[in-house]
């Protein structure tokens, strides 16, 4: 099926009011306020952090509990030589201009889009000659004081720092969680049992040194990145999974369309996405749907989601074929909250390259293959006399060497140098032999889903905040809600309280997160949880005493049911696994 879908963007202030809510209500701030603050910086309070922790939690049981992914965690100062064999030293970098009055610092093409009306697109492909030209031309200045900037240059925006007393050990501060994992696939690949597929989940801390900051937990300098690595045979078809996605629809904005200035959405199966090589690859398409499904979950409706083909000059230098899935949002409009690369063998080979290990896979053919190749073959007739004791070494290293690249050598140079050990025409053969191979070694692709946590956090926010009768009600789904119940005895007397508290341990030793409160009237405190979020309100009243009831209030409805407290804990249970509705509870 194929739809057409548009979505105009509004103006509204959303965004103050879900930041001023955080604020107060302590869902998070930024940092180090009492020192002036520090952009790019913010602090969890004790409901943003159950908040977070639970998104996170979602996205674990997702990939982790329900598509078998393996979950590791590593450092996040890397040496330096990672990061240059990766190729982030060369690429992770921002056009920034200075202001010669403030001296303060801007992403440019940032600027342009805010400005000159320069959209993104535009302005990656921009030189810096272009860049400079761009803000001249639209007269834009210091958005702070007004002053000129100096010309534009390329700002790496990984934190560097030093690893021990020695300035020639340098390490950045990682600004991903992927290379943590294919420097460590060796060892992964042996957890797996030497079986593909598999996948591998890092959810950690990671540092970019931003240029400017300026949109709250949309960009940050320090920020919790999930990143997931999934290894392949890109001969092998992707297993049963893909079965129980392929009718999910994907929104998708497609290259083709956006070289047309044209963001119109065209919605495809997964089947039809991979039949007509929309998406390249069958593993790809199957976490884009797990994607979609995640951010469904959290709270955020299927028509306020999209995925955008990246156009050639925007992916990453690792990706062959890459997406971002977008929400919109009411302030930003269509905004990134994950990226999905088609990696291939680019980081595998790139890291095999510059240390020198084999991060190749073994795979047997079903029935063994005869061959005619090339092959080096020592003479140690020759070799002994000239290398002596090194004889076995040297005629190893020439068993395993290239056959092509010995032959080139010995015809250009005369002599072939391997591990320093030059040798001659005399001390080897290239000959042509028959040899039985039972399989071949290759180095597995990879595709990539990677979540920015911080992002998800602020989606959940703002999709839960709503007003109801001049009432803020945070309506998380209740899979990642910060507290699941609150109890409220009506009165702080005649044994209410009491009650109240027994009720409340009753639920904490069943494992749910409660929070209790006997202070002010209980219609404040109705209104105080559901600006917290609070999914439902447990109250103790007169009756309770009387007949071992309760009254259950609905966070979103309002509406009220009695259940009897011995039922509570395997009630809520099923409730909040989505095993029954609110209007099950009463009994």
């Amino acid at each position: 099926m194929s739809d057409e879908v548009k979505c105009d963007k509004p103006v509204c202030d959303k965004f103050v009011a879900v930041n001023e809510l955080a604020r107060r209500r302590g869902f998070y701030w930024n940092s180090y306020e009492i020192y002036g603050g520090a952009g790019g910086f913010v602090t969890y309070g004790p409901l943003g952090t159950r908040l977070k922790q639970n998104i996170e939690n979602k996205l674990r049981e997702l990939f982790v509990k329900q598509t078998g992914v393996m979950e590791m965690e590593s450092s996040v100062i890397t040496p330096g030589k990672v990061f240059e064999a990766s190729g982030h030293v060369d690429h992770f970098k921002e056009p920034m201009v200075e202001c010669v009055k403030c001296n303060k610092r801007f992403r440019a093409d940032h600027l342009l889009e805010e400005y000159a009306n320069i959209s993104s697109v535009q302005a990656e492909k921009m030189t810096l000659d272009e860049v400079q030209a761009a803000l001249e031309t639209n007269n834009i200045t210091c958005p702070d004081c007004g002053g000129g900037f100096r010309p534009p240059q390329q700002f790496l925006t990984m934190f560097e720092t030093t690893i021990g007393p020695y300035s020639g050990a340098t390490g950045y501060g990682r600004p991903e969680a992927a290379q943590g994992i294919f420097v460590e696939f060796n060892r992964l690949y042996s957890a797996a049992r030497e079986k593909l597929p598999f996948g591998v989940i890092q959810i950690g801390r990671a540092l970019r040194n931003e240029i400017s900051p300026r949109q709250g937990l949309l960009r940050l300098r320090e920020f919790t990145i999930c990143d997931l690595e999934f290894f392949f045979d890109p001969e092998e078809p992707c297993c049963h999974l893909l079965k129980e996605v392929e009718h999910e629809t994907l929104p998708i904005v497609l290259c083709e369309k956006r070289e047309r200035c044209c963001e119109d959405i065209t919605i495809f199966t997964v089947r039809e996405a991979l039949d007509k090589k929309i998406v390249r690859s069958e593993w790809q398409a199957f976490f884009m749907a797990m994607a979609k499904r995640l951010l469904t979950e959290i709270g955020v409706p299927a028509e306020k989601q999209r995925f955008i083909e990246k156009l050639p000059w925007e992916k990453a230098h690792y990706a062959t074929q890459s997406f971002d899935q977008e929400v919109y949002l009411e302030r930003y409009g269509w905004t990134e909250v994950s990226g999905h690369a088609f990696r291939t063998d680019f980081d595998l080979g790139c890291h095999m390259k510059a240390c020198g290990a084999d991060m190749r896979v073994f795979k047997e053919y079903p029935n063994p293959v005869e061959t005619e190749r090339l092959v080096v073959k020592p003479n140690l007739a020759k070799l002994g006399p000239v290398f002596k004791k090194e004889t076995g070494k040297v005629g190893e290293l020439l068993s395993k060497a290239d056959p092509e690249v010995v032959e080139v050598a010995l015809k250009k140079d005369g002599f072939y140098v391997v591990e320093g050990y030059k040798v001659f025409s005399e001390h080897v053969q290239i000959v042509s032999q028959k040899v039985v191979e039972r399989g071949k070694r290759f180095i597995p692709y990879v595709v990539e889903p990677s979540f920015g946590s911080d992002r998800l956090f602020y989606v959940a926010l703002e999709y839960a905040y709503g007003i109801k009768d001049d009432r803020v009600v945070m309506s998380f789904s209740r899979s990642i809600v910060p507290v699941q119940v609150g109890v409220y005895p009506l009165m702080s007397k005649d044994g209410l309280a009491e009650k109240a508290q027994e009720v409340q341990r009753q639920l904490v030793q069943a494992g749910f997160m409660v929070e209790y409160d006997e202070a002010g009237s209980i219609g404040r405190r109705y209104a105080r949880a559901d600006e917290a979020g609070i999914q439902l309100g447990i109250t103790i009243d007169y009756e309770s005493l009387k007949e071992d009831t309760v009254t259950i209030r609905d966070r979103d409805s309002w509406c009220q049911v009695r259940s009897q407290i011995k039922t509570l804990p395997e009630l809520l249970q099923k409730y909040f696994q989505r095993k029954i509705n609110f209007e099950d509870l009463g009994t």
